[in-house]
């Protein structure tokens, strides 16, 4: 499902209107038809108490206007709270007062010095409409709207919000100073990208999408290139299998992971590359290390690496590098191997001369984030699967910083440095090197906790390995990855969930995933 910026969906109208001859008013008919058939459906009971419209002056309290009009023409109950003066209505939602006052439509004017005729008239109804602020507001709320946005929430009532919560930023999903927490929020043509990223989540309530008739062509000429992801489409990526095929049709994963103390990352990388059908595993780690490996990984074979007493990997040579990678078509680097001269070495030396897909992950990052600057020089371009802190590292930034713009500093940071990313955590965000996003709704709170990246590692580098693209790679692993995790979350809960349920319930993830919807 395509997902838009605010000036994304402000040139679609304005080319729909201008270009291709959609009157504005056909538009904002439409929504208003929309939202009034949104609440009937989900909120008759509340709708037969009374309906409260709080209107802005723009086009957002235009299509509440509407909303107004259409639930009076069905005998519902409802009156304007307009918090401006009907003098300063933009030209379309001036004409949908006028409309709304014709069928003798009740409209008070709400101003700073009368805001309590606003709580007395909520009072009196069973549903409000946020109909106040659309996707144009960048700045912080204050004044009357700040105020009327307190006092909608603080009413009890379930809001309907038009288009977008009033407040929330809608490229960012920040409240901007307070928003509006909504009950359901119907978005106008496409969802916006706030709406689907935390914290926005927290304000939208239940996100129900309307065709307002936005033209094709002009979503075409806009090219919006970030997309939620859902079942239906990543079910389509999940291999299948052929009956005349053997463990070498479906990848040799090298991973080169693990040191004293981290052996789990290696193991949980191996054990998820296994599950998610990688057809044979090779694991590079230190020598002194491989007893414990070799005794955990009886599926994976084992490459011995020449290691110190502090049991992490001596340095490489160009001869070492060559044999270790022979036959495989795919490596994993870095879950626990540590941080130091070797490991960096090890890196430079993947990015100079690796000629196949990639991941770097954990340590990896760690690794890389000390001359970062050498990744847009990689022969092959990479997945870096980063967590906040780890993708602060990667950019200077504070983990505050990231997180606020997780969807921005994604994309820029992955077309800037000519990577695929996949910046984890709630709503993990998928960014291509070509500036495609994509945003993954799966996933539970269950899973935060230690080896869930190591397992999600170990599922990419099992992907690409079996011929899937970076991007449809990134998509059905991190997809899926959080799809078992709800499966696993539905049948025991999520408090004391674990890597290794994650691991173990793959396959039938995978079949569950492949299965056509009901």
């Amino acid at each position: 499902m395509i997902v838009v910026t605010a000036e994304q969906m402000r040139e679609m109208d304005r080319l729909t209107i201008q270009k291709y001859g959609v009157p504005s008013l056909a538009l904002m008919e439409r929504a208003g038809e929309a939202i009034a058939q949104a609440i009937l459906k989900s909120f008759p009971r509340h709708a037969q108490k009374g309906v409260l419209i709080v209107a802005g002056k723009g086009n957002n309290g235009g299509d509440g206007l509407v909303v107004a009009r259409l639930l009076k023409k069905k005998r519902i109950p409802c009156e304007v709270a307009l918090l401006a003066r009907k003098e300063e209505l933009s030209t379309d939602a001036a004409h949908n007062l006028r409309a709304f006052l014709k069928l003798k439509g009740k409209m008070a004017e709400i101003s700073v010095s009368n805001l309590d005729l606003l709580g007395q008239r909520m009072s009196k109804n069973g549903l409000i409409v946020d109909a106040i602020l659309g996707t144009g507001v960048k700045n912080e709320v204050r004044g009357l709207f700040a105020d009327a946005i307190t006092l909608i929430n603080a009413s009890g009532l379930p809001i309907v919000a038009v288009d977008i919560p009033s407040g929330l930023d809608t490229d960012r999903g920040t409240p901007l100073g307070v928003a509006v927490q909504a009950e359901m929020t119907v978005a106008l043509g496409f969802p916006k990208i706030g709406e689907v990223i935390y914290p926005g989540l927290n304000f939208v309530g239940e996100l129900v999408v309307a065709d307002i008739g936005i033209d094709d062509r002009a979503v075409a000429e806009v090219a919006p290139k970030t997309e939620l992801l859902d079942r239906e489409t990543i079910r389509r990526l999940v291999p299948h299998r052929q009956p005349d095929t053997h463990k070498g049709t479906y990848g040799h994963l090298l991973v080169v992971a693990g040191s004293r103390g981290k052996t789990g990352a290696a193991i949980l990388a191996c054990r998820a590359a296994m599950r998610a059908g990688a057809g044979l595993v090779t694991l590079a780690a230190p020598r002194s290390l491989n007893n414990i490996f070799a005794s955990s990984l009886v599926e994976v074979m084992t490459e011995p690496l020449r290691d110190n007493d502090t049991e992490q990997m001596e340095p490489l040579s160009d001869d070492d590098w060559r044999h270790i990678l022979e036959r495989k078509n795919v490596v994993l680097f870095g879950p626990g191997i540590g941080v130091n001269e070797t490991t960096q070495n090890s890196l430079r030396w993947l990015l100079r001369n690796l000629d196949m897909p990639w991941v770097i992950d954990a340590d990896g990052l760690n690794n890389l984030a000390l001359e970062v600057e050498r990744l847009r020089h990689a022969k092959i371009p990479p997945v870096l699967t980063p967590h906040p802190g780890e993708m602060a590292r990667l950019t200077g930034k504070s983990t505050a910083t990231v997180n606020a713009d997780r969807v921005e500093v994604a994309r820029s940071f992955a077309v800037e440095r000519h990577c695929h990313l996949v910046l984890k955590g709630a709503r993990t965000v998928i960014a291509t090197a070509e500036g495609k996003v994509f945003i993954n709704p799966s996933g539970n709170p269950g899973m935060a906790s230690g080896g869930m990246g190591d397992v999600m590692a170990g599922m990419l580098g099992a992907l690409l390995g079996q011929g899937l693209s970076p991007e449809d790679a990134m998509k059905l692993g991190v997809y899926l990855h959080g799809f078992v995790g709800d499966h696993v979350a539905a049948e025991r809960g999520t408090i004391g969930l674990v890597a290794s349920d994650i691991v173990q319930a793959l396959p039938e993830g995978l079949r569950a995933l492949a299965s056509p919807l009901p």
